[in-house]
């Protein structure tokens, strides 16, 4: 009978003598096939007790590789999986702190150790910054020792003085160490907070563990206590990983295989495809095919991409393929297409997503040539949320266009593709996908992007703005000249087409709107998604102070008596002063 992988773990946290506990831990033991492919992932981290946010970060780290790391490709590797997941973290928090503080402060900021382990097959994956540790329990002709992993970031001044020199959230870019060991059944490992291994001797540890070998979370927790009666005054957090059973040979020749799934050939609609079944072709490009399917097991309709051949000799091109499935099992709106979550052995490389029954709003344009306005703003709102939910995980779409944009037949809009996503702190990971200029329609870009520009938030907006701008007049702000400036000044003479028509019904407060999402400058445009919508329901006041005429125009007589008061008033404090004298 086949081996599977089966670990123990004890888990034990307490604040100790401090007001809130900053310490967070966590670990996810999935079913099959996840636990073949993506293995068992566990986690902690330990808040800076300079910051009172620093718990938020803790969580936020530990929770977010607990579920992100499974979310990552069966067609990564784990160091890859796991970098990816601890930069894009590391990059939310460092920005959370600049936001939330007027003066960056890293010692108050959104900051916290990491230490994680992935136990895949008969290798555990180490991943650390900061101080907390590691441990492995060795046994040997001298008793139980304690073998530390992982090396303290942290600087020592004096015997009384240190600070941390790295840690998730401090800078804009991290370090992670990284480190592969082999397993063998038995193994023990321990993870903790300083407040308890600085305390807590390697006897004491080994001696509870043995004693509580049938309960790991009383010896978690014994150990723990024991670190408080020793004057720990520190949160106390451990964690303790017993390997239990190891995969056979066999299996973990499989599982290593995953790592180099082959790509699929193109498919003919009846045909049979790890464990979907082709009904037709729904598109096809460049860069990939894509398939209407049903599961086989669940009788679901869904859709199924691969890789188009001629990406297929590209090893750049397929990260960047199989980096879309991540970015989809990241967000949660119900304006962003939705991936289907893997349930069996994946043979090929590829990528299964919800079916979405409904057209594209190109064809929606198509269709709907003159659409009234409170239309317009309902497809606009359901954009502008789901790029939200796309710039609240640190994410830019930047292929924002009617191509991408899916309405269903509830009438629900959902932004698709995410082939051109750029993901904050992906680009610092060593990695073939960076020597890729992934820029979207050309028409719908802004223009920074032109200037070889990094795009922001501020560029989706621009792609929407186009957009709106296209829905209410068939055509383009700015025509086709957008991608050929490419200097700041053939920029700054762009020339905007406004939507208002003698045709339309369309108030000059929209087209106001319009005009300043898609500034050529990014600095002009608005600095929230929530004020362009806002905007287009409601006149700006800035629009009103420079189109409304004169108080004298608009009522002459409430200005007469205003003029009149006012020369009244200063005639008394005139008279007044005369009197005093």
């Amino acid at each position: 009978m086949t081996q599977q992988l089966r670990i123990s773990v004890g888990q034990y946290s307490d604040k100790g003598r401090k007001e809130t506990n900053q310490d967070f831990h966590g670990v996810y033991v999935p079913k099959e096939p996840q636990l073949g492919s993506k293995g068992i992932a566990i986690a902690l981290a330990d808040g800076i007790s300079s910051s009172d946010v620093s718990q938020v970060a803790a969580q936020y780290s530990v929770s977010g590789f607990l579920e992100d790391y499974f979310c990552t490709s069966d067609a990564w590797s784990v160091k890859k999986s796991a970098e990816h997941v601890l930069t894009a973290t590391n990059s939310w928090l460092h920005s959370q702190t600049h936001q939330s503080q007027h003066r960056y402060d890293r010692e108050r900021g959104y900051v916290c150790t990491f230490s994680g382990m992935v136990i895949k097959s008969t290798t555990a994956h180490l991943f650390h910054v900061g101080d907390a540790r590691i441990y492995r329990l060795n046994g040997g002709l001298n008793g139980i020792s304690l073998e530390q992993l992982t090396e303290d970031h942290r600087v020592r001044i004096s015997s009384e003085q240190s600070y941390l020199a790295r840690a998730l959230g401090m800078d804009r870019r991290v370090d992670i160490d990284y480190q592969a060991l082999q397993l063998k059944a038995g193994d023990l490992f321990l993870l903790a907070t300083d407040g308890v291994y600085e305390f807590v001797d390697a006897g004491f540890i080994a001696a509870t563990i043995a004693a509580c070998s049938n309960d790991l979370d009383q010896a978690a927790q014994k150990i723990v206590e024991e670190a408080y009666q020793r004057g720990s005054g520190d949160n106390l957090t451990a964690q303790i990983v017993r390997i239990d059973e190891l995969p056979s040979p066999e299996a973990n020749e499989l599982y290593r295989q995953v790592s180099e799934l082959p790509c699929p050939p193109l498919l003919e609609a009846r045909q049979a495809f790890d464990g979907y079944q082709i009904i037709r072709e729904i598109k096809g490009s460049a860069r990939s095919h894509i398939y209407l399917a049903v599961d086989s097991d669940t009788g679901d309709t869904v859709v199924v991409k691969i890789p188009s051949v001629d990406i297929q000799g590209n090893p750049a091109a397929l990260e960047r393929f199989m980096l879309e499935e991540w970015i989809a099992r990241r967000i949660n709106s119900a304006h962003v297409l939705k991936p289907c979550r893997q349930t069996r052995k994946r043979n090929y490389l590829y990528v299964v997503t919800e079916f979405i029954e409904g057209q594209t709003l190109a064809q929606w344009m198509i269709d709907n040539p003159k659409p009234d306005l409170l239309a317009v703003r309902s497809i606009v709102e359901q954009i502008a949320r789901g790029l939200q939910a796309f710039h609240r995980m640190e994410m830019l779409h930047q292929d924002l266009k009617p191509d991408n944009i899916m309405i269903d037949t509830n009438g629900t809009v959902k932004i698709i593709d995410f082939g051109a996503t750029r993901v904050a702190g992906i680009e610092e990971v060593d990695s073939p996908i960076t020597q890729i200029n992934m820029l979207g329609a050309e028409q719908y870009a802004a223009p920074e992007y032109f200037l070889g520009e990094n795009g922001s938030p501020s560029s989706d907006l621009f792609s929407l703005g186009v957009i709106v701008c296209q829905m209410l007049s068939g055509k383009l702000p700015y025509g086709a000249a957008v991608p050929r400036s490419r200097t700041r000044a053939a920029q700054r003479k762009l020339a905007y087409e406004s939507v208002l028509h003698e045709d339309r019904e369309i108030p000059a407060w929209v087209d106001d709107a319009i005009r300043k999402a898609v500034e050529p400058d990014p600095n002009d445009r608005y600095a929230e998604l929530s004020e362009f919508i806002y905007d287009l329901h409601h006149p700006n006041q800035a629009f009103i102070s420079k189109t409304q005429p004169p108080l004298i125009e608009r009522h002459p007589v409430m200005f007469w008596k205003v003029v009149s008061f006012v020369l009244l008033v200063a005639v008394i404090v005139l008279a007044g002063t005369k009197t005093l004298r």
